[in-house]
This record gives C-alpha cells, structure tokens and sequence, in this order.
C-alpha cells in the first residue's frame, strides 16, 4: 500500500478557508479515482470529494459548492481547497488514491493508497 503525505490542516473559524495538499507520488499521472476523505472519531471514514482520470468531480452533498478538488500532474499534488467551513468540517483529512479506474467510489475499502491524515478544526 502506498503511503502519501498530506499537509494544509489546521485551526479556522467558521467561515474561514483552509487548503490542503496531498503529494501523490505518481498517482496523479496515473489511472484511478483519486479522493479526500473525512473521518471523525466513533465514525467510519467519509468520502468528501472524489475526481476520475477524465477530471469529473463528484462531491458529498455537505461539501457541494464550497469545496473543490483538482489535481495537478505537473506538481504530482491532488488539492482541497475549502471555502465558508463550518463546525460539522471538523475531522481528520485523507487523501486517497490508486482508486477504481472506470468510476470513483465512496468507499474506503476501494483505495490502496492514502496518507497518514492532516486535522482539520473549525470553531463556532
């Protein structure tokens, strides 16, 4: 399994912005569903955001019109970029990738490689 490397967590008000970076290790220059994901503690890991090798972008009905995924094979770096966070964004962060290659999935279990988590925290 690979091991990515996020990075972009951190402490915002509500409202605020934050942006975060996965370093993709090649995977943005390969096929695959590549996905951020959400998990808080007591819950199962969420998908946030998910984008297919022909850039069709998909998102969790809470993230729609704030949050945006891209990726960049230029850089190797699969993006999130997070406008108006609210309180309920708090979580651990997870960049996904080496997913299915004819569709994007919602499940965890479906990506066999994903970094080690950046905190996300938004207060009232």
């Amino acid at each position: 399994h690979v091991q990515l490397v996020e990075s972009g967590g951190g402490s915002v008000q509500a409202g605020g912005s934050l942006s975060l970076s996965c370093a993709a290790r090649g995977y943005t220059r390969r096929s695959g569903c590549l996905a951020w994901f959400r998990q808080v503690p007591g819950k199962e890991r969420e998908m946030v955001a998910q984008i297919q090798d022909d850039g069709a972008k998909h998102y969790d009905s809470t993230a729609e019109g704030r949050f945006t995924i891209s990726k960049d094979a230029a850089k190797d770096t699969l993006d999130l970029r997070m406008t108006s966070l609210k309180p309920e964004d708090s979580g651990m962060y997870y960049c996904a990738v080496d997913g299915p290659v004819a569709f994007c999935s919602d499940y965890p279990s479906d990506f066999r490689g994903w970094g080690q988590g950046t905190q996300v925290t938004v207060s009232a």
